[in-house]
Formats: structure tokens, C-alpha cells, sequence
């Protein structure tokens, strides 16, 4: 249960936490399992700084799932919003909150970084995300033959 897990920012030594799982998010869009493919673009990622990763622990270490965020920056307003580009949760740790309490963490740290919203994409057919989006409060901006955009404004300004 969630009550179980922590929630962390992983930094640049922490990557090999995530990168089975990143794998697993790959191959569930398809793409072929590459572990050092995985390791090689998280640790990339993180070392120059390009990307703010957290990562579901369960009570025994092992990581459950993760969010990886990338700054949009609004020259126009002059802010840095972010895009939650990935999220996954490893199959034996499913309906059990650790996906919403890891897109209401990375909320929560696009508040504190100033950012007016928070925008996501998921595909057109997958209903569980985007319910789970939805009843965040995430509201569906657009659509293109693939996928769906949401934002869910997270500093009115």
C-alpha cells in the first residue's frame, strides 16, 4: 500500500533506480527492451540536469515506480513550467495510489519551482491514465491523431 512507499528525488548517483523501470516504460510503448540504452539516457539526464526525476521506493528498497519532469520555459512569461513526460509503475505495484501520489509529488514540486501548470500527454487509448489524470483535476487541452495533452494549473498567476 502507499502508506508503504517513500517518494524521493533521485540526483545523478541515484540513476540505476529508475532505469529497469524506464526500460519497462519504453517497452510498454513499444520499443525494444535496452537496459544500457535506459541507464545510459537516465544518467545523461540527470548529470546535466535536463531532468528532475522522483521515484516511488516500497518498504523493502525496491523502486515501484517513477516521474520524469522536463522544464518548458515560457519566455513570455517569463517562468519554467514542466512537462511530466514519464510516468510508470512496475505491474505488482498497480492500484495502489503510487501513480497519483507520484504525479500530486511532482505537483507539488512545480509549485514550489514557481510554475503556473503542469502539463502531461498520454495516448488516446488509455483510458486508466487518463482517468487517473482526470480525477487529479488535469484538464484535456488537445488532441492529435495519438495522443492527448492535459494541464492542470498548479500557481494561478
Amino acid at each position: 500500500m502507499i502508506n508503504d512507499m517513500q517518494i524521493k528525488r533521485i540526483t545523478s548517483s541515484e540513476y540505476k533506480l529508475v532505469t529497469g523501470l524506464f526500460d519497462k516504460y519504453r517497452v510498454f510503448y513499444e520499443q525494444p527492451s535496452d537496459v544500457t540504452l535506459a541507464e545510459n539516457f537516465i544518467k545523461e539526464r540527470l548529470e546535466n540536469k535536463e531532468s528532475v526525476i522522483f521515484v516511488a521506493l516500497a518498504n523493502d528498497g525496491r523502486p515501484a515506480g517513477f516521474t520524469q519532469l522536463y522544464p518548458a520555459i515560457s519566455s513570455v512569461r517569463a517562468i519554467k513550467n514542466w512537462l511530466l513526460n514519464d510516468l510508470y509503475v512496475d505491474a505488482a505495484y498497480r492500484k495502489q495510489g503510487i501513480g497519483e501520489a507520484l504525479i500530486k509529488t511532482a505537483m507539488d514540486f512545480a509549485a514550489g519551482e514557481k510554475a503556473r501548470y503542469l502539463k502531461l500527454e498520454t495516448a488516446v487509448d488509455n483510458y486508466t491514465a487518463q482517468s487517473l489524470y482526470e480525477g487529479i483535476g488535469f484538464e484535456k487541452q488537445e488532441a492529435d491523431t495519438a495522443y492527448f495533452t492535459y494541464k492542470i494549473e498548479v500557481n494561478k498567476q
